[in-house]
């Protein structure tokens, strides 16, 4: 599997216990249901549709400008986005920012697990988002010769890990993790969209929202309780997007759009350290909400930690909190005691 035909699931994984994403696209099970039935010839008359759709919107001919994403991708799924990138009826521009977007999403994957590899010296965490990123994604991806040398690679390593969880394993040219982390030493990781192209799409949608509800006579809103209105829920915006409106570095949006838009992205910010607290009560490793937080602040891009309110100093203080306890850990066990002894006395 090479870097550039990497492919992206519908959720990503950047925390070791806890599932969350900077950018993602999230379907009910229902969705995935339907998904998972649909045939491929489907598929690829409505990637087809969506594609015409987003360039229209977009007022270009090509997804690509500069070898660069010109149009946001991030609402196709990942059988979308395989076809597209694999189907001779897609224009060679068309299969290449297939590929760029399906990078992107398996990099916001890996981001923050590979922050958190970076402090704990740890790989574990970060094969274990790579398997199960790769295994999200669809039938025809999994009988792809890319996905089977890249997914087996992956088994290779993790079996190397369950031995010595602190050495990189050494799974061949085809292990998709080692070649993201050797982008990123190169520095030549897919940069996300620009906060000012994000904010432009952003004002689009809200202004295509408030069209759709001043057609059915009632008036847009952010009041969750209106009962003469047509509530505008910014819950269901990706996090950069809420970001870019929060921080509004581009002067579009109103104050009650920016606060709006906060409140949703501190819901979303405080849902997943629930999530990473809920999910390290259930472990056996002390430092597990710790290594949540530094995975999932490595995932986010400095606008999402910003708009969320999540500073250095956060961070830091999970790294501070991961060493401490770490060191704890080691010296308690040095003393005879064990790890369940450990979290016993620490009140777990």
């Amino acid at each position: 599997m090479t870097a550039a035909t990497t492919s992206s699931t519908t959720a990503t994984t950047v925390a070791s216990t806890t599932g969350q994403s900077a950018t993602s696209v999230t379907l009910s099970d229902e969705a995935k249901a339907a998904l998972a039935t649909k045939d491929f010839v489907t598929v690829l008359s409505e990637t087809r549709a969506k594609l015409l759709a987003l360039l229209k919107e977009a007022a270009r001919t090509s997804p690509l400008e500069g070898d660069k994403l010109a149009v946001d991708l991030s609402s196709l799924d990942s059988r979308e986005l395989f076809a597209m990138g694999k189907d001779d009826t897609f224009t060679p521009d068309e299969q290449k920012a297939a590929g760029i977007e399906m990078q992107r999403r398996f990099e916001s994957a890996m981001a923050g697990p590979a922050g958190l590899a970076k402090v704990t010296g740890n790989f574990t965490a970060l094969y274990k988002a790579a398997a199960e990123f790769l295994d999200a994604l669809g039938p025809e991806e999994k009988a792809d010769a890319d996905w089977i040398a890249g997914r087996a690679a992956v088994t290779d390593a993790q079996k190397q890990l369950a031995t010595d969880p602190k050495t990189f394993p050494d799974a061949g040219e085809d292990d998709p993790v080692a070649l993201y982390l050797a982008l990123v030493e190169a520095g030549e990781q897919i940069k996300p969209q620009p906060i000012a192209d994000v904010a432009t799409t952003a004002r689009k949608t809200l202004d295509a929202l408030y069209a759709d509800a001043i057609k059915t006579g009632k008036a847009p809103t952010f009041n969750k309780s209106t009962s003469v209105g047509t509530y505008i829920d910014m819950s269901k915006f990706d996090s950069r997007t809420l970001s870019s409106i929060v921080l509004d570095s581009t002067g579009k949006f109103t104050v009650e759009e920016a606060s709006a838009a906060k409140t949703a992205m501190r819901g979303k910010s405080g849902a997943a350290l629930v999530a990473g607290f809920q999910s390290a009560a259930k472990s056996s490793d002390p430092t597990a909400f710790s290594q949540n937080i530094m995975s999932l602040f490595g995932g986010m891009s400095t606008e999402e930690r910003q708009a969320a309110g999540w500073s250095e100093s956060f961070y830091q203080a999970a790294v501070d909190s991961y060493n401490s306890t770490s060191k704890l850990t080691q010296m308690f066990a040095e003393a005879g005691g064990d790890s369940t002894g450990f979290m016993s006395w620490m009140g777990k």
